[in-house]
């Protein structure tokens, strides 16, 4: 019958176009009805897909000329659903993108929506997921806007259908609820039946099988109404997919009634021939596994040649599994190994992840003495696929955070009454208030602990201090020693030495020279005692370079006393201690401590270590642990970690931190010695 319409339409097409060339400047034909001829023939599906690009092709060139107004863009829009139909995906591409231009520039936002949804429906079929997910992302927002809860659904199932193709179940989950939702306000039987099909497709995934069969039924109910067209065939979808629950489910029976009755469908072949072919394949391999083999192999033939004629490369795969687990079971092993690597090799092609694994499968079951081979690059391959999920998944959040610009997702403002306004932006001031609060509230919390770490500071460095001037009055109290003791024993003697030394010139002979002897053994004497007074005013100033030392060396001393576990420590005695700034000093100590304490807390280490070196021109603080460890890309940094890091630049010095999670943890900072103008304790 259709052929019959189409060629009648054909001929009159061709009388017209005949009678006009002749009637031409009496009674010109009209462009609009040019148009409506074009666009009727480019979607004929009697004619060949030359002549419905060549149909389409005029049409376009007729709208193209039009005025830019709503009626153009609807025609726009029937140019590309022809092409979409044909699956001439690059000038589908190119409209849609043309139509969303136009629609941005007269601020259309109705056809700005509906473009984008016709993009996201290019980049689906592309599998290009992310800007997919985008473009359908924008048009949802439009939708939410406009208060358009049919397209909003529409819109929101098409995101559901893009996660669950990149196995983001759960939150396909959440968008199909959200349309449910949206559906409510309107009567919309074939969205309810998109949602309930997906549902129950999502729970099979899940392995939820109870849930599963419940949506499935519930979508079956939604054709009832007969809204749907018949030639969809949604009724032979629903049945395949209930057929492969019940595959899953083992009960292969019921799993065979479901396919058989979907295939009894009536032009089911001609309308939808890839959905017949998997009906088909499904019917075959749960025969195979009743071990009814009265038809087999024949069926999975008859299926794979429609696939293959089809060009469903995924669905030419799935056969080729089909048949070679059907041949290895009938003990052919050569059959099951080339059917086995021809859907390998396909899937290798195709790139696409899931089906390698499907096939690799079947490889390690028809080729058992590679099978290690194979589970091995099984184990690859799904580590890519899972990392490639988690970032597809990724994407999808980071694309809704930076495309969101509705603020507020709600009705239009417009017409708002100015009770609403008062009570909105009382709101709002009391929510910069409480902000504010809690703002001055931080930042007292802030200033009071730097107060008490500058007391802290303080107090160390007026101990410090104390410290210094105890030594220093030692120091004073022991030069008046030493001077007391050149002034009235040293200086005495070599006094009386030179006297009598003196008196020695007038004597000659040899009683004089023993004298002179005797004289210089004395001189001598002398010597020793003015070199021991020296060493001993060097030793002094070493005991007061290692005060800072000692400070350090009690703190180790108290921590050996109070924690079992086991503490080295090693100081580089090159280190110029005298010529360190004393808040240095301080900053280091308390980083010590610091990192103590984190070590006895935390670590539950069995040996800590702290090392002091000098390395050219800098200072190096080590404290390292063999305890727990950290993952110091992910832990919040607590306040201690926090204070280590402060007192590092205020030392003008780096800080660094190893840790791993069983490995550990080593603390190194690294300051610049610059020398104090004097030299401190």
């Amino acid at each position: 019958m259709r052929k019959h319409y189409s060629i009648l339409l054909l001929f009159l097409i061709l009388f017209i176009s005949c009678t006009n060339k002749n009637k031409s400047k009496q009674n010109p034909v009209s462009s609009d009805d040019s148009l409506t001829t074009y666009l009727s023939l480019a979607n004929e599906t009697t004619l060949s897909q030359e002549l419905k690009q060549k149909y389409n092709r005029k049409a376009f060139d007729i709208i193209i000329n039009q005025k830019d107004d709503s009626i153009n863009k609807v025609n726009l829009f029937k140019i590309a659903n022809r092409y979409y139909n044909m699956g001439d995906w690059n000038s589908y591409f190119e409209t849609s993108k043309l139509i969303l231009k136009r629609s941005e520039n007269s601020q259309d936002t109705v056809n700005t929506a509906k473009a984008y949804t016709y993009l996201g429906d290019y980049y689906a079929k592309k599998s290009v997921s992310d800007s997919a997910y985008y473009c359908y992302y924008k048009a949802e927002k439009s939708y939410l806007k406009l208060n358009d809860n049919y397209n909003l659904a529409k819109t929101q199932i098409n995101k559901a259908n893009l996660q669950f193709s990149e196995n983001e179940y759960f939150n396909s989950e959440i968008a199909i609820f959200k349309a449910l939702r949206n559906i409510k306000q309107v009567k919309a039987n074939d969205l309810l039946y998109e949602s309930y099909n997906l549902l129950g497709i999502l729970y099979n995934e899940r392995e939820e099988y109870t849930k599963s069969l419940e949506f499935h039924n519930k979508a079956l109910v939604a054709l009832d109404d007969k809204s749907i067209p018949i030639e969809f065939h949604s009724k032979s979808t629903s049945l395949n997919n209930m057929g492969f629950v019940y595959l899953n489910l083992k009960d292969y029976n019921r799993a065979k009634n479901y396919f058989e009755e979907g295939l009894r469908q009536k032009d089911l072949f001609l309308d939808k021939p890839s959905l017949y072919a998997m009906l088909l394949d499904n019917l075959a391999y749960t025969k195979f596994k009743l071990k009814d083999k009265k038809e087999l192999p024949g069926l999975f033939y008859k299926a794979l040649k429609i696939r293959d004629s089809l060009h469903n490369t995924s669905g030419v795969i799935i056969n080729k599994i089909h048949l070679a687990e059907y041949f290895y079971s009938e003990n052919d092993t050569i059959k099951a190994t080339r059917y086995a690597k021809e859907a390998y090799m396909q899937s290798r092609n195709t790139k696409r992840l899931r089906s390698i694994l499907e096939t690799l499968k079947s490889m390690g079951v028809v080729d058992p003495r590679n099978a290690s081979t194979y589970s091995k690059e099984y184990i690859r391959i799904n580590d890519i696929l899972q990392k490639a999920e988690r970032k597809m998944g990724e994407k999808f959040s980071r694309i809704e955070y930076e495309t969101d610009e509705i603020k507020v997702e709600n009705t239009n403002l417009e017409g708002q009454n100015k009770k609403l306004l008062l009570i909105f932006g009382s709101f709002i001031i009391l929510a910069i208030l409480l902000y504010t609060i809690k703002n001055q509230k931080v930042k007292q919390r802030e200033l009071l602990f730097k107060q008490q770490q500058q007391q802290a500071n303080a107090e160390i460095y007026n101990l410090l201090i104390n410290q210094q001037n105890a030594i220093e009055i030692n120091s004073i109290q022991e030069k008046k020693r030493v001077a007391r003791e050149l002034h009235d024993g040293v200086l005495g003697r070599m006094f009386g030495v030179r006297i009598n030394l003196d008196s020695l010139n007038k004597i000659t002979d040899e009683s004089g020279v023993e004298m002179r002897l005797n004289y210089l053994t004395e001189l001598k004497n002398i010597e020793q005692d003015i070199r021991e007074i020296s060493h001993n005013l060097n030793r002094e100033k070493s005991e007061l370079i290692n005060n800072f030392v000692a400070i350090v060396t009690n703190l180790f001393e108290e921590q050996k006393k109070t924690y079992a576990t086991k503490f080295l420590a090693y100081i580089d005695f090159s280190i110029k201690w005298d010529f360190i700034d004393n808040t240095v000093k301080i900053n280091i100590y308390r980083i010590l401590q610091e990192a103590l304490q984190n070590c006895n807390k935390y670590a539950n280490a069995s040996k800590i270590k702290v090392e002091f070196k000098k390395l050219n021109t800098s200072l190096v603080l080590k404290i390292s642990d063999d305890g727990v460890g950290f993952n110091v890309n992910r832990t919040k940094k607590g306040i201690g970690l926090q204070n280590i890091k402060t007192r590092t630049i205020e030392c003008e010095g780096t800080l660094e931190i190893k840790s791993k999670k069983n490995e550990g943890t080593s603390i190194i900072v690294i300051i610049p010695i610059k020398k104090a103008q004097k030299p401190t304790i």
